[in-house]
């Protein structure tokens, strides 16, 4: 095979296994040869980087040369002159998941802070602190709201293993012991607006728009407060909760979050989600949407608010969920018990 990286990038195409060229990169940086590796990562983006949708052999290909230079605790430097050339914003957030995973903050730091964009360095910074480090990050970037170490609220994420040809992640599917009573229905004011449904959605917005997933964001006023929570469900009409064959069961605020977490960040059935910098930002937006938090409330306050509410979990409750790997319930009242609200989705390969 010619190892020219333009010219593999040309023919690249025309190949019915890649395999071959996945030879040539780690025989190439096996040799001490980073910068081949970054080469080949950067014709290959010239030459179908722009394509919609690019061919399967060019996503192949590039994400081998990704994954080597970005696992590689030795060639830092060649992942982010390749990443530096090639990403888009998708393609940044994955990055930086993939550095974050193989370099300690010391490490990782100092070299993205030199060489990074600044899309790059606020994601790698929430990667590391998915991670345990305490990280901050001044400025006006969105990730920015975010708190600079993990909170009680977040406990310990579920976060992807990489390897150069996959890796595995937890998908978002809690199971809890549901409720013994049903209580006494309560009558019921639906509140939902646009955006609130949407705000709630933020975590599995991906779900809909980039895999086969459904969703259904409501809130809801209780005059009477509540009594049985699986009665009062079952009453307000939810498409996600129609003829339940189980009964809510009560989980925690870090439960939940850690749900939200995980369907924002490893997505559905078709899709690889946004990724963890962005998806701790959406599972806390949603939590904080869910519970009726103020849109300027700070992180502190949202958490104060979160672990104040009474979760419940009804993934998979009725014949809505589609019920394979990728299903979502949650309900959550407030404090005074006088607003509910609900967030189902679900996802089907």
């Amino acid at each position: 095979m010619n190892e020219d990286p333009p010219a593999i990038a040309a023919g690249l195409t025309e190949l019915d296994d890649v395999t071959g060229v996945w030879a040539v990169a780690d025989r190439r940086l096996a040799a001490g040869d980073a910068a081949f590796v970054a080469d080949l990562g950067i014709a290959v983006w010239r030459r179908h980087g722009q394509d919609t949708p690019p061919p399967w052999q060019y996503r192949s290909v590039f994400d081998r040369t990704l994954r080597l230079l970005s696992l590689n605790p030795g060639t830092l430097d060649q992942a982010l002159r390749l990443i530096r050339v090639t990403a888009a914003r998708r393609q940044t957030r994955y990055a930086a998941s993939l550095l974050a995973s193989a370099h300690s903050a010391g490490t990782l730091l100092p070299a993205v802070d030199a060489h990074g964009s600044e899309e790059l360095r606020a994601c790698v910074r929430q990667e590391l602190i998915l991670r345990g480090a305490e990280v901050w990050y001044p400025g006006h970037h969105p990730l920015a709201w975010l708190p600079p170490a993990l909170t009680p609220l977040e406990g310990r994420p579920g976060l992807p293993h990489y390897t150069l040809t996959g890796g595995s992640r937890d998908l978002a599917n809690l199971a809890v012991a549901p409720a013994r009573k049903r209580g006494t229905a309560k009558p019921a004011r639906e509140t939902t607006t646009e955006a609130e449904a949407a705000a709630i959605s933020t975590a599995v917005a991906n779900w809909a728009e980039s895999s086969n997933g459904r969703v259904e964001a409501r809130t809801f006023a209780l005059d009477d407060g509540l009594d049985g929570l699986p009665a009062t469900l079952a009453a307000l009409g939810l498409a996600s909760y129609r003829k339940p064959k189980s009964n809510p069961g009560p989980c925690t605020a870090t439960q939940a979050w850690q749900q939200l977490f995980l369907a924002a960040s490893g997505g559905g059935a078709y899709n690889g989600g946004d990724y963890g910098a962005y998806g701790r930002l959406f599972a806390w937006q949603s939590v904080a949407a869910l519970i009726g938090a103020p849109p300027d409330a700070p992180a502190a306050d949202v958490e104060a608010l979160a672990h104040a509410a009474a979760w419940h979990s009804f993934a998979g409750a009725s014949k809505w969920f589609d019920r394979v790997a990728w299903d979502l319930g949650l309900s959550v009242v407030s404090p005074d018990r006088r607003r509910l609200a609900v967030l189902a989705a679900t996802d089907t390969d």
